[in-house]
């Protein structure tokens, strides 16, 4: 008689299903997904059709992603990426610019907002668009009630402090020899950057808008550490497509650790479209500036400035600004009128920005100082390169690199100087 087996059977193990979706079926998955509220779900099928190779299908998936980022969860900084990835790889996509210039006024930014609507219609949109189109731009009051920004540089430097490089300077009484510490010093920087802003509707029309910001390049020899806070607040008014905003300001600087300057003062802008494709702004600002190491030096200053900016298509804009200040100090050896101009040219190259900018300044002081033979005359020339990779992030952040030349010519050796610096590190994408 066979004898019975006490082993037990191995128990069956289930096999793994695998099931293959088309784009189309993954689509329809997501849609139903977002659609009954599980928003967790809908972004990981979305996001899984945004690596698809074919670039309609991952432009698509992107752009729904997007909607619903925007329209459902209000994450609208998420929601500018992935229009912006979808611009990386079709610039002339007028549909998605306009969503990312949404984003960017829900965000709190009108400026980037304005020139996404100039770029979309420097592709060339439909009459039905255009409505669209024009509806953002007098809606753009519309927008986040406070924000952040902020930006982190390694910045090497060839001249810290532009100074001068003479051993030398030549006055009515002889010539002195400089200091070490007043002639130009070299080094390797911590670039701080940041801002913050608030905003309190007065009426439909108006709203109370209040911005701190600062900014601090930092070295190992702290005596060159440069700090600056500065706050602004007033009334912004929407008047048809005009802008208008009048605040007072207050900034503080302190240099080395111990206190420079301190202004007070008050200004206001004014910004006016020129079609749709163009922007003129205009800035005036007066102010009282208390210097702290040199009272003769305490002066009322004014400044003008008048930009215009203007989108050729989707991926290229260009700039012209005009600047003129006036500064009446106690000492008339202090007092200087200035005019510059300065313009800059951008590219997008998928997700490439470049920006070249270009500036020019001149500045005469009313009279010569006592010390000097002669009063000061300086001509001011820069340029520089910028490049900002969206398609590397962290977070909302993309690197940067910048590199800029600066060369001033005076008539007296103290102010002139050569610079050469750098800027390397990341920078809000959004």
């Amino acid at each position: 008689m066979a004898q019975e087996s006490t082993q037990e059977s191995a128990p069956t193990v289930p096999v793994p299903v695998r099931v293959v979706l088309t784009p189309a079926e993954l689509f329809e998955f997501a849609d139903a997904a977002r659609d009954r509220g599980d928003y967790v779900t809908a972004e990981t099928a979305y996001r899984a059709l945004t690596t698809n190779p074919q670039l309609e299908i991952r432009s698509e998936a992107r752009f729904r992603l997007g909607m619903m980022l925007a329209d459902r969860l209000h994450r609208y900084g998420d929601a500018a990426i992935e229009f912006r990835k979808i611009l990386d790889e079709q610039p002339e996509a007028a549909r998605v610019r306009l969503e990312l210039a949404r984003m960017d006024a829900l965000l709190g930014r009108p400026g980037a907002a304005a020139r996404e609507l100039r770029a979309a219609q420097a592709t060339g949109l439909p009459p039905e668009v255009q409505q669209v189109v024009r509806f953002y731009a007098n809606a753009l009051e519309a927008q986040k009630p406070f924000g952040y920004s902020f930006g982190l540089a390694i910045a090497p430097d060839t001249n810290i402090n532009r100074a001068t490089r003479a051993d030398t300077l030549g006055t009515v009484i002889g010539d002195f020899t400089l200091d070490q510490n007043a002639k130009a010093q070299s080094g390797i920087g911590l670039q701080l950057r940041g801002q913050a802003f608030a905003r309190q509707g007065i009426d439909k029309k108006s709203r109370l808008l209040v911005q701190v910001s600062g900014q601090g390049d930092l070295y190992r020899e702290s005596l060159f550490n440069d700090v600056i806070v500065a706050v602004q607040a007033g009334p912004e008014i929407i008047s048809g497509s005009d802008r208008f905003n009048i605040n007072g300001q207050a900034s503080w600087r302190w240099f080395g650790g111990s206190p420079y300057s301190r202004t007070l003062g008050f200004g206001g802008t004014w910004q006016h479209p020129l079609g749709p494709k163009a922007q003129l702004r205009l800035g005036a600002t007066v102010a009282d500036a208390d210097y702290r190491p040199n009272d003769q030096q305490n002066s009322t200053v004014y400044n003008a400035t008048l930009d215009y900016d203007r989108a050729f298509s989707g991926q290229t804009g260009a700039g012209l600004q005009l600047t003129g200040s006036r500064s009446v100090a106690r000492d008339a050896g202090y007092s200087t009128a200035s005019g510059g101009i300065s313009a800059y040219f951008f590219r997008e190259m998928g997700p490439t920005t470049l920006i070249l900018n270009l500036g020019y300044n001149h500045l005469e002081a009313d009279r010569r100082l006592l010390l000097f033979p002669q009063r000061r005359i300086d001509d001011r020339y820069a340029i520089g390169l910028g490049m900002t990779v969206r398609s590397i992030r962290f977070g909302g952040f993309s690197p940067l690199a910048r590199i800029r030349f600066e060369r001033n010519n005076s008539t007296l050796v103290i102010y002139e100087y050569n610079r050469l610096f750098g800027e390397f590190g990341i920078t809000a994408t959004f």
